[in-house]
């Protein structure tokens, strides 16, 4: 599976759909492309530290550095960012998670923007790679992040 043709029909298409190395299918859509059809239960995913305040309001120095110093991987519940308008936003949250794998860090970069990732079932694969994708592990983490600086242990 090369990046940039996964970039490029996301691009076009606005969603492309992945079987990572576990055999799961899993779906990487542009926000724009995301529509209430799509799960509520959607993560923002995410190659870089700053691209958070795209999604979410601005964050406390405490905060960044809980997503910054995390080790495994988390996925992050904060309050949306007010200019967000489209992607998975349930109660004026939103969910998500800075990909640290290397081969996955890479795959987002080449889009070089947040993408929303569901996992879905029963379709056909755009692309497959043998790569796993670290948020299906049975370690990942959830927390709350406030923008002022409170966390939460949701899932540990």
């Amino acid at each position: 599976m090369e990046n940039t043709a996964v970039a490029k029909q996301l691009k076009s298409k606005g969603r492309v759909i992945i079987k990572e190395g576990n055999g799961r299918l899993m779906e990487i859509i542009q926000p724009v492309s995301w529509t209430d059809s799509d799960s509520p239960k959607g993560v923002f995913l995410i190659f870089d530290l700053f691209q958070i305040r795209s999604l979410t309001e601005q964050f406390s120095e405490v905060s960044l550095d809980v997503v910054d110093f995390a080790t495994k991987a988390t996925i992050y519940h904060s309050p949306v960012n007010r200019v967000l308008q489209s992607g998975p936003i349930v109660d004026r949250k939103v969910k998500f998670s800075l990909i640290r794998n290397e081969y996955w860090n890479k795959l987002l970069f080449a889009f070089s923007q947040p993408v929303v990732f569901q996992e879905i079932k029963g379709q056909e694969a755009d692309f497959e790679t043998k790569e796993r994708f670290p948020l299906y592990g049975p370690d990942v983490k959830e927390m709350y992040l406030s923008p002022d600086g409170d966390v939460k242990i949701l899932k540990g």
